[in-house]
């Protein structure tokens, strides 16, 4: 009898700050099964299979297979937890312009932060002997905010025995993609507003207000100088002024665009469409270094009441805030 046949499944298994899938693999690793019929599929989708779980497909399964027994019960909390992940994997736009994911077990954590002015982003030469210039790396004044974002599931176990679980799994897969966005829109407000230690963005004036030109593009690109302009977030205005700029509507891009949905920027930076912004406003970033991720642990799910039946109200949530890393690698421009 292989190993993931043998796991006694219970509510304890779900521990904060670790996922049950995590818990799973050092009990039944997965690289145990290479070479086998089992390889490529986690401990956690051992354990479906075990049970003869189907979450997608046209044989999907209903929910109340889930429920067939207790072991198989405390698979259900960690499907919904997968599942919110997955929408907001298929929704994330935080890997386009954060540098750095931190991962912590409470609620307080003091960024640090690089703050340089022009006469020390110049490395001069220094003689034999003598004094070399010092680069200050600090601990940020304010703790980082951060943020619960979620939703709370209102069914009960009877409404939803019968519904196939991946009709239920298209339903969790916007609850994560609701918490993407709202994720999103905390970044681009802190790297707007800063992070609580003065370190606000800085502007880029437009040369005509009211309307947007290469030349804004170009302003915004050296004032971001040294640091790399690799990512321009911009709100559906300024995409639109963007798309219709005469720079863009050369061959290669329009067939670029109409092909992929994706457009070449005439200074080669990673375009986003975001509606954390709004108005004319465009935000260009160094992506390297311009923000830090904080994350207090994975999704949380109300495992007890998953595990009982007792949906009622059960919240799914997830914690997370942001915090500035170079205060000079983005810059706003509103026209």
């Amino acid at each position: 009898m292989a190993k993931f046949e043998t796991i006694n499944l219970e509510k304890g298994m779900y521990q904060t700050g670790r996922s049950l899938t995590e818990i799973l693999e050092e009990m039944d690793p997965s690289e145990n099964y290479k070479g086998t019929a089992l390889e490529g599929l986690d401990a956690f989708s051992r354990q479906l299979k075990r049970y003869d779980i189907k979450v997608n497909g046209k044989g999907s399964d209903a929910i109340e297979k889930f429920f067939a027994t207790s072991n198989s019960a405390a698979l259900f909390p960690e499907y919904v937890s997968r599942a919110v992940n997955a929408g907001r994997e298929e929704a994330n736009q935080l890997d386009d312009i954060v540098a750095t994911v931190t991962k912590i077990d409470g609620m307080d954590y003091r960024s640090c932060t690089l703050n340089m002015t022009d006469e020390d982003k110049s490395l001069k030469r220094v003689a034999e002997g003598a004094f070399i210039p010092t680069t200050e790396i600090r601990t940020n004044d304010n703790l980082v905010r951060l943020y619960k974002r979620g939703r709370m599931l209102a069914a009960s176990y009877e409404a939803l025995r019968f519904q196939r679980i991946d009709l239920f799994t298209v339903t969790l897969k916007q609850i994560g993609a609701y918490i993407a966005r709202s994720q999103m829109a905390d970044a681009v407000d802190v790297i707007l507003n800063g992070d609580g230690n003065n370190n606000a963005c800085g502007s880029v004036s437009p040369a005509s207000a009211g309307s947007l030109s290469y030349a804004d593009l170009i302003s915004m690109w050296s004032a971001l100088s040294p640091f790399e302009l690799n990512t321009v977030l911009a709100s559906t205005n300024a995409m639109t002024a963007l798309l219709t700029m005469s720079e863009m509507k050369d061959a290669v891009a329009g067939l670029n665009f109409q092909g992929s949905g994706k457009m070449i920027t005439p200074l080669g930076a990673n375009l986003i469409h975001t509606t954390a912004l709004s108005g004319s406003n465009i935000i260009g970033l160094d992506k390297t270094c311009a923000l830090e991720m904080v994350v207090a642990g994975d999704v949380a799910v109300d495992y007890d009441k998953l595990i009982d039946r007792q949906l009622g109200k059960a919240s799914i949530s997830c914690i997370a805030g942001f915090a500035k890393i170079c205060s000079g690698a983005a810059k706003k421009l509103t026209y």
